[in-house]
């Protein structure tokens, strides 16, 4: 796992506590949150690394989504996190960020995997072949997840959409929801969580080739209070309204799509299944795991180093660690995504997770008193990327 492993991080800790890391004080954000920075001796240098400690048993203390009000769309972390009132934050999943591939393509900024806020389901994942980032590690998947539940207690699980249309037709699965890529042949929903932007991008690429040419076998259906008012070839884009659904097809979804008329019922269903854990999130945010029960998953890249991103949960559930690494010149070689997951472990973590990282990593805080955050890294986009969403930090205190 290169010079990272086993080696002592120096600096401060976080509150949590972990074997061979320094003992400077972390400074208090609010009760239950504290913030530390500290050095992490590294394969390819020295990395800068700064890291929240969330105490989910305090009551005063909340973890939830960040994000800008729709799910096409991007925003400064410090933006979200002062319009939500979050006392700290970093950045969340990745997302559509280019479309070089596809020329008059816009992209849309959503993020990758799923997505829920304060219990509301806002999206599925899109097809593993459709993500954008680095290579998935084996044996994960564009539906895994970092959230906390209702029982205020942070997990890793899988999402898995479970939706259907319904008509005078029959009956077929939903193949995406709010998604900015729906896999070959299916049909997607999109709702008011979606946004204005345009959905042309969600009929384009293949379930394993994000890069492959745009659908010539299209069409879309616009549903208001169960029944079709509305139909169209091409994908369109503007604000949907909350009574309304618009269903885009591509191939065999595109033709299943054509037999309705207008004032046709349809039926409508979706949720989010969760693999592993019985209990509803109230939070839940894309990426990838690279630990389970206290163990690196197997093959995790140990040649790559970058600025990066991740989220740690240890006390089995009851505390969760946010880390973002300093993207300023002197550190900018960052960590393998094998010392990711070692470092995370040293900080005490049982699970952790990788989330979008380079230009994206970014963490904040708010100084008690101040009108708003501040970036504690130097993010290697100044003087700050816009993000499809974040994890934002709550106190009552």
């Amino acid at each position: 796992m290169g010079a990272l492993a086993g080696a002592a991080l120096s600096g401060a800790a976080p509150a949590s506590g972990a074997e061979g890391a320094g003992t400077a004080r972390a400074r208090t954000v609010a009760p239950g949150v504290e913030y530390t920075e500290f050095d992490i001796p590294a394969a390819k240098g020295t990395a800068h690394a700064h890291v929240l400690s969330v105490d989910l048993r305090d009551p005063r203390v909340g973890v939830g989504l960040l994000y800008p009000g729709a799910v096409g769309a991007r925003s400064r972390v410090s933006a979200m996190a002062d319009a939500g009132g979050a006392v700290a934050g970093v950045n969340g999943d990745f997302f559509n960020i280019s479309e070089a591939q596809h020329p008059g393509v816009e992209p849309t900024g959503a993020p990758v995997g799923p997505a829920i806020a304060d219990g509301h389901t806002l999206k599925a994942a899109v097809p593993d072949g459709q993500r954008f980032g680095p290579a998935l590690p084996p044996s994960t998947t564009t539906r895994d997840v970092l959230g906390v539940g209702v029982d205020r207690r942070a997990r890793l699980d899988s999402l898995a959409l479970d939706g259907s249309v319904r008509t005078r037709e029959g009956r077929v699965p939903l193949g995406g929801l709010n998604q900015y890529a729906l896999p070959v042949g299916s049909i997607g929903a999109f709702t008011a969580d979606w946004g204005s932007t345009s959905r042309v991008r969600s009929t384009c690429g293949t379930d394993t080739d994000r890069a492959a040419p745009c659908s010539q076998d299209t069409h879309e259906v616009t549903v208001q209070r169960g029944r079709v008012v509305a139909a169209a070839d091409a994908p369109g884009s503007g604000p949907i309204a909350a009574d309304t659904t618009v269903l885009v097809g591509r191939e065999a979804g595109a033709q299943w799509l054509r037999k309705l008329s207008e004032g046709d019922p349809v039926f409508l269903r979706h949720r989010l299944v969760a693999a592993d854990s019985h209990i509803p999130f109230r939070f839940a945010v894309g990426g990838y795991p690279v630990l389970r029960s206290g163990q690196p998953l197997p093959g995790l890249d140990n040649a790559v180093s970058a600025v990066r991103t991740a989220a740690g949960i240890t006390d089995h559930g009851r505390r969760l660690l946010l880390l973002a690494l300093d993207g300023a010149p002197q550190y900018r070689t960052g960590l393998t995504i094998a010392e990711v997951a070692a470092t995370m472990r040293q900080l005490g973590s049982d699970d952790a997770f990788s989330l979008d990282g380079g230009g994206s990593s970014t963490l904040v805080t708010r100084d008690p008193g101040a009108p708003g955050v501040t970036v504690r890294n130097h993010p290697t986009d100044a003087p700050e990327r816009a993000v499809a969403n974040g994890i934002g930090v709550f106190s009552a205190a």
